[in-house]
């Protein structure tokens, strides 16, 4: 057999002692090649009987990235046998161990046997609850590898905190065997686009292209701040109802999330205006698409009204709220998310759209109604009713 080619990421994975490895870094380090290198000849070859799971949010992007290099270092080093390749289920057995390739569009996989060793490749697309339910199957070792392409994500709040985890962040300079030519692409980044040169070329976090708004933490609302109103969000079963109070001081708005809730009937929101003192004279703008809920609440003694609404009034409003800068209360945990979350779409070639994604955003729904149905009125301002 040849001899082995690794670089730095293999022997983190040699002499990391914690059940979590984190491998951060930016383009062609060699990250996905060299913790596949190590599943074989660091993990499999060295044990037996044991269930290995190289995992990815999407199979078409699996199969074109660590399934086709696990193959590719089996045939480089000899090993590969085609009659321990099961390409229908898409596993392999080497040494008596079963590697299995799965991804996030096969819920049965995913949701179904043990594992021993789990390897999450491009984490950072999975969501928390995907990555929860492949961890609670893992009994031994996790590796986990992408590109710190977004500013905000589960892996550096809930993962990397963790006092088992090791974190490492590598960069094309890890990888010795990349070509001139390659090295030569990535360096012109840090001339042609600074945001792609953090992340890929540099490892580090950056700021999603995509992101619609930044927003900053604040312990309360400044006592000088003044009331807006109120923005409310139905929803039910899946989705949230959510009420937000809204401040304004010179060209800063002030968020603060009051309920982010499901199961709420009508009258259980009612009951929680009540509760949390909300004036009963103080305008509450709701999603007009929800007539018949407005009409149940205003009848309950709130002073809530349909929001005006209309074409590209999403964008309008969004528009409303980038003029500002946005702060939000530290108690407003669900909406310190949705901020963190909100993104445009982007097309396959990564062009960011002028389209919002339809997620994270029923508080940014609440917050946009009472913004825009205050701001957009010419006798804004006349009234301050809190």
């Amino acid at each position: 057999m040849k001899d082995l080619k690794s670089n730095v990421v293999f022997r983190h994975l040699e002499q990391s002692k914690k059940r979590i490895v984190i491998e951060q870094g930016g383009t062609r380090s060699g990250k996905t090649y060299n913790i596949i290198l190590w599943l074989i000849f660091g993990y499999a070859l060295k044990n037996t009987k044991k269930t290995i799971s190289v995992a990815r949010k999407t199979y078409p992007a699996l199969r074109t990235s660590a399934m086709r290099d696990f193959i590719e270092i089996l045939r480089n080093y000899e090993l590969y046998d085609e009659s321990k390749h099961n390409k229908s289920s898409a596993e392999y057995i080497l040494n008596g161990n079963l590697i299995e390739f799965i991804s996030l569009d096969q819920p049965t996989k995913v949701r179904g046997r043990k594992r021993d060793i789990l390897f999450v490749n491009e984490a950072n697309e999975l969501h928390w609850e995907d990555w929860q339910q492949l961890v609670f199957r893992t009994k031994d070792r996790i590796i986990i590898d992408y590109n710190p392409s977004d500013e905000f994500h589960w892996i550096y709040e809930k993962v990397k905190t963790r006092d088992d985890a090791d974190f490492f962040i590598t960069t094309y300079k890890n990888n010795p065997f990349l070509d001139d030519s390659i090295k030569a692409e990535i360096e012109r980044l840090r001339d042609t686009d600074e945001q792609y040169w953090n992340i890929y070329g540099l490892g580090q976090v950056g700021v999603g292209k995509s992101l619609i708004f930044r927003s900053t933490l604040i312990d309360a609302i400044p006592q000088d701040a003044e009331f807006l109103s109120y923005g409310m969000d139905f929803g039910y079963t899946n989705d949230p109802t959510t009420l937000i109070g809204v401040y304004k001081r010179d060209t800063s708005l002030y968020f603060e999330e009051l309920i982010y809730r499901t199961g709420m009937t009508n009258r259980d929101i009612a009951k929680e205006l009540e509760r949390l003192g909300v004036n009963r004279r103080a305008e509450i703008f709701a999603d007009s698409a929800e007539p018949k809920s407005i009409d149940e609440i205003y009848k309950f003694g709130w002073n809530i009204k349909p929001a005006t609404k209309g074409r590209d009034s999403i964008n309008i409003g969004i528009d409303m709220l980038k003029r500002y800068t946005l702060y939000v209360t530290k108690a407003s945990t669900n909406t310190i998310k949705e901020f963190r979350n909100y993104k445009w779409k982007e097309d396959k070639n990564g062009v960011v759209l002028n389209t919002p994604v339809d997620a994270f955003n029923h508080s940014i729904d609440a917050c946009r109604y009472a913004t825009y149905n205050k701001l957009s009125r010419p006798n804004y301002g006349k009234y301050a009713i809190r």
